[in-house]
C-alpha cells in the first residue's frame, strides 16, 4: 500500500488532475491541483508520482490489477418483476377496425369470419414458432366473437384458455398458453 505524505505529488487514476498534498485526513486526501484549486480524493483514487512526473507501480499493484482483471466481477441482469417475467410474448388484436381500412360493404358475417381467419393463421404462427403465450384481444361486445375463439380453441388439444389480465385487459381478452412438446 502506498503511503503518502505532505508535499507528495499525486495524480488522480481515472482524470487528468495532478498536485502536491496539502492535507491528510485518514482515507481522505487533500491536494492543490496545478490550477491552484483544492481538490479532496479517498487514498485509493490517487498515485504518487515522482519529482520527474513518471507514475511510481510496484510490482504488487500490477499484481493485483492483473487479478482484477482476471477475475471480471460477474455482471447482474436487470431483474425482471414476476408480472413481467408472465406476460404474453405476443398479443392479437381483433377489433375489426385494426384489421381493414374500412368496414363499408362488409357483413357482421364476412367480419367474423375476417377476425376468425385472423386469430387462426395468428394461432398456427404461434405454434409454429412455439410462442407460449398469446393474447387475442376480441373486446367486449354481444360475445359472438369470445364464443367463436372459444370454439376454435377447443379444437386444440395442446392448449389452454382463459380471461387475460383484468387490469391490462378488462374483460375483453382471452390469453392462450400453449403447451410445448
Amino acid at each position: 500500500m502506498t503511503v503518502f505524505r505532505l508535499g507528495d505529488r499525486v495524480e488522480v487514476l481515472d482524470d487528468t488532475l495532478s498536485g502536491i498534498i496539502i492535507e491528510i485526513n485518514g482515507n481522505e486526501i487533500i491536494f492543490e491541483s496545478k490550477e491552484g484549486f483544492e481538490l479532496s480524493y479517498l487514498k485509493k483514487e490517487l498515485v504518487k508520482i515522482g519529482s520527474n512526473d513518471e507514475i511510481r507501480v510496484t510490482h504488487a499493484d500490477v499484481l493485483k490489477a492483473k487479478a482484477e482483471k482476471e477475475n471480471p466481477k460477474k455482471k447482474k441482469l436487470p431483474s425482471q418483476n414476476k408480472k413481467d417475467r408472465n406476460a404474453p410474448k405476443m398479443e392479437v388484436d381483433l377489433h375489426i377496425n385494426q384489421l381493414v381500412k374500412s368496414t363499408k360493404g362488409l357483413t357482421n358475417h364476412e367480419m367474423l369470419n375476417l377476425q376468425l381467419e385472423t386469430a387462426k393463421r395468428q394461432l398456427e404462427f404461434a405454434m409454429r414458432k412455439r410462442i407460449q403465450k398469446v393474447v387475442f384481444i376480441h373486446g367486449v361486445g354481444a360475445g359472438v366473437l369470445k364464443e367463436e375463439l372459444y370454439t376454435l380453441f377447443r379444437r386444440h388439444e395442446n392448449l389452454k384458455y382463459y380471461d387475460a389480465d383484468y387490469q391490462k385487459y378488462g374483460t375483453g381478452a382471452t390469453e392462450v398458453y400453449i403447451f410445448q412438446n
